[in-house]
């Protein structure tokens, strides 16, 4: 009798550590394979839509050689690569962290604007402080303004129901147009200009050039430490603490989180302000790190390249980190590739799409690709 019951036992604890292995062995597979498969058939789609515009084969072999030497094939490849992916990465965590928490935030675009903004008029406010102190308080000012900007989507759906989706797109328009006001201010505008350009960030609130002892023109700048610290933090807030985890458990079943005594109101405004404060992070580091100064739709478009990019990245800081180098990779590469071959710049908007595509659906990329993928054990569901 004894025996029989630890023959079961036994085979119960076997069947959990399997089924443990095959959970781990699948989160692997939407982190990583899903992204590299999806990355592979968009190269090669993008191939097939230059050939049916009318492009030759060596042309398109050109594209690419390009499209790698101008992501990765020198020093400036890869310090514009990595600029390039600084405001993404971090605006792509803030996302990254509100579709944890179940939120769709579609607000980086404004919430950069905002934070972008904030650090240039903090930065040209106090020229006399000393970089060790401009530099961190101009980027918590843009951090701070990103957070309360996007903390009015979070209070209007916790305390009316309101979409974070429609609110969000809302204040993504209305982020425009504050823009344009406030850049007409004679205390923001730059004097003897008549169109909307902000006052410069005095060379104490400039973000450190890492490699311009080697060459003046290397744009890398100290927001790549910021960017590898946010994705380290963002990691240990998620994974590591308390309000992780009910970012988490709210985002994977609301009811179940209230029924443990959540406080879901206050999980929305948090996530949502958390969000903001990484994509206004995002804005003052472009700002002081890039540009030095605001203009009208300075982001460039990067808060919507973010949604992108925390859906690839599958919401992992980890994985936002890594398809962060890859979009600046393709931006900094379409560059180079339109140079060399030729090739519209549009290509590598194309390319984007058709990852996001196939992202979007991991079924059809291990329908496509079955031998890439572990097969679930026989009687296992």
């Amino acid at each position: 009798m004894s025996t029989s019951i630890g023959k079961r036992e036994l085979d119960e604890t076997g069947r959990k550590l399997l089924e443990r292995a095959m959970r781990g062995r699948e989160e692997f597979e939407d982190l990583v394979i899903v992204p590299i498969f999806a990355v592979i058939v968009a190269l090669i789609l993008g191939a097939l839509v230059m050939l049916a515009t009318g492009v030759d084969l060596e042309t398109i072999g050109r594209s690419f050689v390009a499209l790698a030497k101008g992501s990765f094939g020198s020093i400036n490849a890869v310090s514009e690569t990595l600029t390039s992916a600084i405001p993404l990465v971090l605006a792509g965590l803030g996302l990254g962290l509100g579709f944890r928490a179940g939120l769709f935030n579609i607000g980086a675009e404004g919430q950069i604007l905002m934070g972008g903004l904030a650090a240039a008029i903090f930065a040209f406010s106090f020229p006399g402080l000393p970089s060790f102190l401009l530099i961190p308080l101009a980027l918590i000012a843009g951090a701070l303004v990103g957070a309360i900007y996007a903390g009015i989507a979070g209070v209007l759906k916790a305390a009316t129901g309101a979409h974070e989706v429609i609110t969000t797109i809302m204040l993504n328009l209305s982020s425009y147009l504050i823009l344009i006001y406030m850049l007409k201010r004679p205390y923001v505008q730059v004097a003897g200009r008549s169109d909307p350009v902000s006052k410069s960030v005095p060379p104490a609130g400039e973000l450190p050039r890492l490699l311009d002892w080697l060459d003046p023109n290397l744009r890398l700048h100290a927001g790549l430490f910021l960017m590898l610290a946010a994705v380290a933090f963002v990691w240990w807030v998620l994974f590591r603490s308390k309000i992780g985890f009910a970012f988490r458990a709210s985002g994977a079943n609301p009811d179940a989180a209230r029924y443990a005594g959540m406080k879901s109101g206050l999980i929305i405004v948090a996530a949502m302000a958390s969000a903001g404060a990484l994509a206004g992070l995002a804005g003052a580091a472009q700002v002081q790190g890039v540009l030095w100064r605001a203009t009208p739709g300075f982001s460039a478009g990067i808060g919507f390249d973010a949604i992108a990019l925390a859906l690839l990245g599958r919401s992992h800081p980890v994985g936002i980190l890594f398809a962060g180098i890859l979009f600046g990779g393709l931006e900094a590469g379409g560059r180079q590739m339109q140079v060399d071959a030729g090739v519209s710049i549009d290509l590598i908007g194309i390319i984007q799409a058709l990852i996001i595509v196939f992202i979007a659906a991991p079924l059809l990329v291990r329908a496509l690709f079955p031998w890439g993928f572990a097969r679930a054990p026989k009687g296992g569901k």
